[in-house]
């Protein structure tokens, strides 16, 4: 028997000592999909999704907000690198009103007063959340909510939400449909669409803070900048727009040409850099909606690494993290500090309900709204 039973033993040794633990392994950018999985208060389970291309670029994307969490592409030497801003889990996306990579909705940018006239001559009260000023949507604005996610295949994710009526004071149930495409020639192409019961407003865009260094502890004023627009909508010190459109030529918003963004973002001389505390502004783009046409270009040029943007939208807004102080820990533990990250956010103007010279936001229930972008990436 006791020779039975070692025998036994050793048996029980050996199989223990054959199995290896499987190890949970990242994603090309470093991610643990296993960080990314929470239940939410309506029963809902977050994951992180991941598309790839046939070149190795890689987009990771989770439920909350539709966040984009990693871009990783390849620089001119061909080493790969994280080139947006984000966090290492999904704790991180829920309790902090940040928008990083979120879907924003119903609004983007600001709507002054919290007030949303529309040609029905109904008035609406939405959520203030900048001020008395209602910024992206409002304090629950799509950035906070849980976005359902299917992959139709690896290159595809399709993000959907209904938005109900009152929801932050917005007319109408808005059921929106939002599809990432990561395509071969590697570009992240973004198409919104959405529908209405009832007469709103309508300007979806999406907020990746963006650092084409690879890394958050430089800053992106090296990064040079194109913008194919000859004009801006000028603010007052809330940055809610005036009405007027302005030529940029002669002062620091004078993009046509490619510049620094730390040439003079200074200038706090000229009065709208000095309200956005750097480039916080609406670009009026010259491409008339055409997606062929070239709306803005931005190079690092410590590595080469280059972004073109594409858009059908009138409008183009430049934010160049002015208000990032630190108190964000991101991934890897990187404290994102001012002026470390580039939003290019493609739009309608902000305020549009109150500036009938502005492009119209409204959306009618016999009608579909939609919006394409396109982030495509490259070396020079």
């Amino acid at each position: 028997m006791k020779k039975i039973f070692f025998i036994l033993t050793l048996f029980t040794l050996f199989v223990s000592c054959g199995k290896k633990e499987t190890k949970e392994q990242p994603t090309d950018s470093g991610l643990f999909p296993s960080k990314f999985e929470t239940s939410t208060e309506a029963g809902k389970t977050t994951h992180l999704y991941t598309m790839k291309n046939a070149k190795g670029m890689e987009v990771c994307v989770t439920n909350i907000g539709g966040r984009i969490v990693s871009v990783w592409v390849p620089d001119k030497d061909g080493i790969f690198r994280d080139v947006v801003l984000g966090f290492d889990d999904i704790e991180s996306y829920i309790p902090i009103n940040t928008n990083f990579g979120a879907i924003i909705g119903r609004y983007g940018n600001r709507i002054a007063d919290g007030k949303l006239p529309l040609s029905n001559r109904a008035v609406y009260n939405l959520r203030q959340n900048d001020g008395e000023n209602t910024l992206h949507g409002g304090p629950r604005g799509f950035h906070t909510c849980f976005f359902d996610i299917e992959q139709p295949d690896a290159q595809t994710l399709v993000c959907t939400y209904l938005s109900k009526n009152t929801e932050e004071g917005f007319p109408g149930d808005l059921a929106v449909v939002v599809a990432y495409k990561l395509t071969d020639d590697n570009a992240l192409d973004i198409l919104y669409e959405a529908k209405t019961n009832l007469l709103t407003a309508v300007n979806l865009t999406n907020h990746s803070y963006f650092n084409l260094s690879g890394d958050p502890h430089n800053t992106i004023l090296d990064h040079v900048l194109y913008l194919n627009a000859d004009a801006y909508t000028p603010t007052d010190k809330e940055l809610i727009p005036t009405g007027k459109i302005d030529k940029v030529a002669g002062t620091p918003l004078d993009f046509t040409k490619p510049t620094a963004i730390g040439a003079r973002i200074n200038d706090t001389i000229f009065e709208a850099v000095k309200f956005g505390n750097g480039y916080d502004h609406n670009f009026v783009l010259n491409t008339k909606g055409d997606i062929s046409a070239l709306a803005a270009k931005v190079v690092s040029p410590s590595n080469g690494i280059t972004m073109e943007v594409y858009t059908t939208e009138p409008g183009i807004q430049v934010y160049t993290g002015n208000f990032l102080d630190g108190s964000n820990i991101g991934k890897k533990g990187i404290a994102y500090q001012q002026r470390t990250a580039l939003c290019l956010e493609t739009q309608h103007f902000p305020d549009s309900p109150h500036h009938p010279n502005f492009p119209s936001t409204e959306l009618w229930p016999d009608s579909v709204y939609r919006s394409h972008t396109i982030y495509k990436f490259s070396v020079e």
